[in-house]
């Protein structure tokens, strides 16, 4: 049957990336010596995080680093709610927290790029940092990020998880650590094609040398933004290590509305990708919609080629897991898989029939 023969390429092809992934996100690398470790700004822009603020500067609090090499600076982002006033509160009398308002315009950045950028006019230390105001770093997060900065290295990522508490936060954070996955293993092959803002670091010297956000074309997905500006000065190393220590937990979106705004930015963001990002994206969207259509094609071969999609997906997340120390958020697997088949298969049909528009943070893009 010709559409078992097609399922069948579609699902070879996306079996093979997804060995390749694996091989790239396992890949090691080795460290400086600890006494070499340079001096690190945190930037943390924040707006209208009144209910997740608290929760991030503790962990910021926490963080294991040497306080004279450790700057860190909270972006309060034209907040209405009582994100200022907590982080007023909270940084008296700690010397080694910084809190700035954005007040200022940068060219023409916009947004949450505007507000990196007045942060980093002030930033002090040699290796930038950044988060969001939902997560919580683990004490490491900073002391494991920069031990990978060789003397060649401009970019380390990190992976990030989610809080998973019940099918819907389980599936959105299954689905975070699938596109690290993804992510991780085209960088380390040399072919970067996504990375998180949440969880990245950069030489301030290489943020300088492309020219600063204001010198970038404007995106919505600021952090992806800069990884190709980075790569494209072909003169440093960006890597993305797999390793628990610099582990980076943030709060999935508490319901649908705000899930759907926040995959369609992504997905927006994503069609600057380069060509490899559109061949990996095919393989995976013809795999998906077959087996979503798996109630109209039901046969033996379907369901063999059905669960081995699924084996798939499981195997490509396991070494992960077990490497970050999450495995009991696996229990999830299955509700992220309904969910996945879904958006892959809807997000292109949204984004064409309602175009590249995004609503984020209250403001319009």
């Amino acid at each position: 049957m010709l559409i078992e023969i097609i399922f069948l390429i579609a699902l070879a092809g996306y079996f093979i990336q997804s060995v390749l992934f694996i091989i790239g996100c396992s890949k090691k690398f080795s460290k400086i010596d600890e006494k070499k470790s340079p001096s690190v700004s945190i930037i943390v822009a924040a707006r209208n995080e009144e209910e997740n603020i608290l929760r991030c500067l503790k962990s910021l609090d926490k963080l294991d680093y040497p306080e004279d090499k450790l700057q860190i600076i909270l972006v309060d982002d034209r907040s209405t709610d009582k994100t200022g006033n907590i982080i007023d509160n909270f940084i008296i009398n700690k010397p080694k927290f910084t809190k700035i308002e954005t007040k200022k315009e940068i060219g023409c950045l916009k947004g949450k790029t505007n507000a990196l950028a007045n942060a980093l006019e002030i930033a002090s230390g040699e290796i930038i940092l950044t988060t969001d105001a939902d997560c919580v770093l683990a004490p490491t997060w900073v002391k494991t990020t920069v031990s990978y900065y060789q003397s060649d290295v401009a970019m380390v990522n990190g992976f990030t998880t989610q809080t998973a508490d019940s099918n819907f936060s389980g599936m959105q954070a299954i689905d975070f650590i699938y596109l690290l996955i993804v992510a991780a293993g085209t960088i380390n092959f040399g072919t970067p094609i996504s990375c998180i803002g949440n969880n990245m670091s950069y030489r301030k010297k290489a943020y300088f040398e492309v020219g600063g956000y204001e010198n970038l074309p404007f995106s919505i997905t600021e952090d992806f933004n800069l990884l190709k500006a980075i790569n494209k000065l072909k003169k440093y190393k960006i890597i993305y290590p797999l390793d628990k220590e610099a582990l980076v937990t943030s709060k999935a979106c508490k319901d649908v509305k705000s899930l759907y705004h926040q995959k369609k930015r992504w997905s927006v963001g994503g069609l600057k990708a380069p060509w490899q990002g559109y061949v990996i994206f095919v393989f995976g969207y013809i795999t998906n919609i077959l087996t979503l259509l798996t109630p109209f094609f039901i046969s033996k071969v379907w369901l063999y080629l059905v669960l081995f999609k699924l084996a798939t997906d499981f195997f490509l997340l396991l070494p992960a897991y077990k490497q970050l120390g999450i495995l009991k958020d696996l229990k999830y697997f299955i509700a992220f898989e309904i969910y996945y088949l879904i958006y892959v298969t809807l997000l292109p049909i949204i984004i064409f029939t309602t175009g590249q528009k995004v609503n984020w943070k209250g403001r319009k893009y």
